[in-house]
């Protein structure tokens, strides 16, 4: 898919679709108070997780094709405990007629807890990724004309 196509479509999925739980990571169950289309710089969601715990997300950058860019903030539970907040960047480059995407995710531990953030991204979270990617991914496929 080309990546004019691809950038509208990653950037306003579902996340309920695409986030389930995976071990100690909850799934995605709800969105809240999503402010705009989720196409601009500043506007923000709440992400309702199977845990009952909750985390906003708000847009940072958009530079269509190119990429975009969101901050997770105030989370509650466990990860209220740990994480102070997550930044996380989606990159598009063209690639010999289709895109290439790239994910990537960072997080601030709150103060002491750097190792166990550092074993849960590691252990947990990026494998995750792998997993969920694939689906999103392909749903974008889906879409072609």
């Amino acid at each position: 898919m080309g990546i004019e196509r691809a950038f509208p479509n990653i950037t306003t999925h579902d996340p309920t679709r695409f986030y389930p739980k995976d071990g100690v990571l909850p799934a995605v169950v709800a969105v809240r108070d999503q402010t705009g289309a989720w196409d601009a710089v500043g506007q923000s969601r709440q992400l309702v997780l199977s845990d009952r715990s909750t985390v906003i997300e708000t847009l940072t950058v958009v530079n269509s094709p190119d990429v975009f860019g969101y901050r997770l903030t105030d989370f509650t539970g466990l990860f209220g405990t740990l994480v102070a907040w997550a930044e996380s960047e989606w990159r598009f480059t063209s690639v010999n007629g289709g895109t290439s995407i790239v994910w990537r995710y960072s997080y601030t531990a709150r103060t002491g807890w750097g190792l166990v953030v550092g074993a849960i991204v590691r252990f947990a979270w990026a494998p995750y990724m792998r997993k969920v990617l694939p689906p999103i991914l392909a749903s974008v496929e889906n879409l072609r004309a």
